[in-house]
């Protein structure tokens, strides 16, 4: 193979895969989801042992979620339609899991991107490696229709969070101390 042909097989190859944390999400990462992110562990114990209090059911659907073994990104492309779900833990109550709505992920070149188009909380924004089981999320919170502010725009719609693969139809992004109700956010989706 010249070349040619090996650099734009890696281009291909590179155009499936999320954007890489080489610097550039230290680039455009705010200074508090910096901070959220470093105190990850210990806001997620913190946020599941309250979430313990909540409907049996409910925990009982949150420790199966939570309990599935993680796997590669790698070898998977996510974009297309999901159906998404959010789960509160810890917080103004011990747990709350939301119906599902709508989300599609799309490739723009640079990388996957996120966008949840129903229900009257939104989100969009963009996937970068961070290791060959976890991404990282950054983006923007709106409601209803209100035209989602550019991730950096302050902590009242800045988003960030871990993405984690279960399944080749199964993954979720784990959203640390977010800025309204709970302590730890969960978005599920499912194919």
């Amino acid at each position: 193979m010249t070349p040619r042909l090996l650099l734009a097989a890696f281009g291909l190859i590179s155009l499936a895969l999320p954007a890489h944390a080489d610097g550039e999400v230290q680039k455009l990462i705010t200074a508090a989801d910096k901070a959220r992110l470093d105190k990850y562990g210990e806001t997620r114990k913190a946020a599941l042992d309250e979430a313990k209090a909540g409907d049996p059911a409910e925990v009982k659907q949150l420790d199966a979620l939570l309990a599935k073994p993680l796997v590669a990104f790698s070898d998977k492309d996510l974009t297309g339609n999901w159906k998404c779900r959010t789960i509160k833990a810890g917080g103004l109550s011990p747990l709350i899991i939301y119906g599902w709505f709508k989300c599609k992920v799309s490739d723009d070149g640079s990388g996957w991107r996120l966008q949840k188009i129903s229900g009257s909380q939104r989100s969009m924004g963009r996937f970068f490696d961070d290791g060959e089981k976890r991404a990282i999320y950054l983006g923007s919170f709106s409601v209803n229709e209100d035209k989602a502010k550019p991730y950096g725009s302050g902590p009242e719609s800045d988003q960030v969070g871990y993405a984690f693969r279960s399944s080749a139809t199964e993954w979720r992004i784990e959203f640390p101390a977010p800025y309204y109700e709970s302590k730890l956010d969960i978005m599920e989706f499912k194919r």
